[in-house]
């Protein structure tokens, strides 16, 4: 309870908002924020070569040059127009990106389970509670060795995955849960800033579902090999989830990118998660993995895009979307749909 004689809450409060504004607006030259510049201009590239190569292939006789105004012409009226990026859904989109990197980070963040809260509470119950104290028993001592720390990082990046696929499935099969991540599919036309279309509470459960699954990884490699090892990064970021952050924008953009075989079938391309918001029921809950297909195929949830491009509609597919325009109802939605439908726990159809 904040002292109201004492108006220094009010600086904080304001220092906070402030600052977590300046992180909204700056993200383009954060390297740890998923709309990094290098990010945007990897996808804006691959989108442009894989459109390019395509429409190559189609036409094989076609002799336009990749710098023909005719390409670019047809590039950007597709994917860079003001028919998709002024879009009211993508319009919307952007707004809430702002005001949800202020209100998540001071209202909802402090609640999400972290994976070192994981970690350490682990080593409390283990070396205080229970008083067993786990020896270090897969290296001698060098937590350098290139081995060890390479092992570390694949897992704690499976992990990481698998945490997410199991929170992704939760937010769609858990009928309260699903009315939160409603708003993520209620998105008519994909820009990358749909990735931030998503409601503080689904986003608490994406948080804390790896930060368990990674907090036990974290903790296991501690006390069995050393409570200094750490994984490869590359631009502060875990290396694998750096690297596939420069094909992940594509995900939320209407250019369809598949992977070359037989990578297409066990690996998550920006073409599985555009059937993921597919419109179509038959699409309905598919492809819920976020870079593994692994988890999909072992859930049966699995749908392989085919390499040549599909036409698909964005959206609830239930007549839904026009309740879904403004912020307010973003962030209220949910909330009154509860109290309506109840919280009843059962597996959606989406």
């Amino acid at each position: 309870m904040p002292d109201f004689n004492n108006l220094t809450w009010i600086y904080e409060w304001v220092y906070q908002f402030v600052f977590q504004l300046t992180l909204a607006i700056t993200a383009p030259l954060t390297s740890t924020s998923d709309i990094y510049w290098a990010y945007l201009l990897s996808a804006l590239v691959l989108g442009v070569g894989v459109t390019y190569r395509r429409r190559t292939l189609a036409s094989k006789e076609h002799t336009e040059s990749f710098q023909s105004i005719g390409f670019w012409r047809s590039f950007q009226s597709k994917y860079l127009s003001k028919k998709l990026w002024g879009h009211p859904s993508a319009l919307l989109d952007m707004r809430y990106y702002v005001v949800n990197a202020i209100v998540f980070p001071l209202l909802f963040a402090p609640l999400a389970l972290q994976s070192q809260t994981v970690d350490h509470f682990l080593k409390v119950w283990f070396e205080k509670i229970i008083q067993i104290t786990p020896a270090n028993i897969l290296t001698s001592g060098s937590f350098e060795d290139i081995a060890t720390k390479l092992v570390y990082t694949l897992v704690f990046f499976v992990a990481y995955d698998g945490g997410r696929f199991i929170a992704h499935s939760l937010l769609h099969d858990v009928k309260w849960l699903w009315e939160f991540h409603k708003i993520h599919h209620s998105a008519q036309v994909l820009t990358p800033f749909t990735t931030f279309r998503v409601h503080p509470v689904d986003l608490m459960v994406m948080v804390s579902v790896p930060a368990l699954t990674t907090g036990i990884v974290t903790w296991l490699f501690h006390v069995t090999v050393s409570p200094e090892i750490g994984f490869y990064t590359l631009l502060n970021l875990h290396v694998f989830i750096c690297l596939f952050n420069f094909i992940d924008n594509i995900r939320h953009w209407n250019v369809w990118v598949t992977y070359p075989a037989p990578l297409n079938k066990w690996f998550i391309s920006p073409a599985h998660h555009q059937l993921h918001h597919s419109a179509d029921p038959k699409h309905w809950g598919c492809n819920r993995g976020f870079e593994l297909a692994i988890w999909d195929h072992l859930y049966k949830t699995a749908i392989t895009p085919s390499v040549l491009e599909q036409d698909v509609k964005f959206g609830l597919g239930d007549g839904d979307d026009l309740s879904w325009r403004t912020i307010g109802q973003l962030y209220i939605n949910p909330f009154k749909n509860l109290l309506i439908r109840g919280f009843t726990s059962t597996k959606q159809s989406y």
